[in-house]
């Protein structure tokens, strides 16, 4: 009981430092809010409603085809133009994309030759222009074919395959981009704001007289988990709900209640490495190139930014003791599939080892740090 009531005091005292500081309040709201939102709009993945205009001195069946399969969401309608309003058009940057369709197009095609059609880009918007440009080629190629063929069937398969996309059919990209910005928020901001109190204790020069009095090591850092995990659970749970399932409208598949257990679990996890780094650097300084190389390879390598299969071999044994990875892994399968705790408790309790085996590590080098600096 006199443990867990100094652990409760010294906790409490942790609570009044955080939020009565307004620009560290301030900057958890932005990183919960503001930030998972950008991350999920993100770089796109996809061609979305880029402008287009055709040249079209053919003035064919093929080419009013051609037009007309370049159609929303992809790109906006095509409008017409002439070839003497393409470079002041594109200077003004009034399309993205403009497809030059020359004369007797059609007629070369009936006849077997191969024209050449001319697409013209707008290359300042680097990514969506490449990407268009594959759009373009895949589309207009399709069309050319299936009017050369003089049908619509398509050559007869041995095997017949069946596409379904389960968890999400649409393929929407900002759903995973979503859980991942803010499972990576919380990932850095626990690892952080932990290290960062035990750092300050010790700048201050708190830190001595706290452990001069009758508590132990266990106590003092227990009770910083304890106060930053719980300001940074309820942020999760809030961005979660009103950020995440409502402003981006990512569907939420499975078990809340057992998304917070494990993320409960992981938030111990982050906050012991991040206490284990606060006992390895001697300022804050030193604090903050240790968290930059702790906390981006544990992102990097966690499964949300590139599926853990790209990796080589040898990384994917490595990432096993990255409390990171577990924890993408589990939030990813609740929030996406729907799994229950018997299909994620092998990341529940390899979360809860690697915790512990970061905690007891920090307690080790604890005292040997605070020695070393008296």
């Amino acid at each position: 009981m006199r443990t867990a009531a100094i652990i409760f005091w010294l906790g409490t005292k942790e609570l009044r430092t955080l939020i009565g500081s307004i620009a560290l309040m301030g900057f958890l709201i932005y990183s919960f809010t503001f930030s998972v939102y950008q991350q999920s709009q993100g770089v796109p993945e996809d061609v979305n409603r880029a402008s287009v205009a055709i040249v079209d001195e053919d003035q064919s069946t093929l080419s009013r085809n051609m037009r007309s399969a370049l159609y929303p969401p992809y790109f906006k309608v095509p409008e017409g133009i002439t070839a003497d309003q393409i470079d002041p058009l594109m200077d003004a940057s009034r399309y993205l994309f403009v497809v030059v369709i020359p004369p007797k197009f059609e007629s070369d095609v009936r006849e077997g030759r191969s024209p050449e059609i001319q697409v013209n880009i707008d290359a300042t918007a680097v990514r969506q222009a490449a990407l268009g440009a594959g759009y373009i080629q895949s589309i207009l190629a399709t069309e050319i074919s299936r009017f050369a063929n003089r049908n619509d069937s398509s050559s007869v398969l041995p095997i017949k395959l069946i596409k379904r996309k389960a968890f999400n059919p649409n393929g929407t990209n900002k759903w995973n981009r979503a859980v991942t910005g803010l499972l990576d928020q919380l990932s850095m901001l626990t690892i952080i704001l932990t290290g960062a109190a035990i750092l300050r204790e010790r700048e201050h020069g708190t830190l001595e007289h706290l452990l001069v009095m009758p508590i132990t090591s266990f106590e003092l850092a227990f009770s910083k988990v304890w106060a930053n995990g719980l300001v940074i659970l309820v942020f999760f749970t809030l961005s979660m709900l009103f950020v995440v399932e409502g402003a981006i409208g990512v569907p939420f598949a499975g078990s809340r209640l057992l998304l917070l257990m494990g993320t409960v679990v992981y938030l111990f996890a982050a906050a012991a490495v991040g206490i284990l780094l606060a006992t390895i650097a001697r300022s804050m300084a030193q604090y903050g190139l240790l968290c930059l190389i702790t906390i981006i390879p544990m992102m990097m390598l966690s499964g949300g930014m590139s599926p853990l299969e790209s990796q080589p071999d040898w990384l994917q044994r490595i990432t096993w003791f990255l409390p990171s990875r577990q924890y993408m892994s589990f939030a990813q399968a609740i929030a996406f599939r729907g799994v229950g705790f018997e299909n994620v408790w092998p990341e529940f309790l390899a979360m809860c080892g690697l915790g512990q085996a970061a905690f007891l590590g920090s307690l080790a080098l604890f005292r040997r740090s605070i020695s070393a600096t008296g």
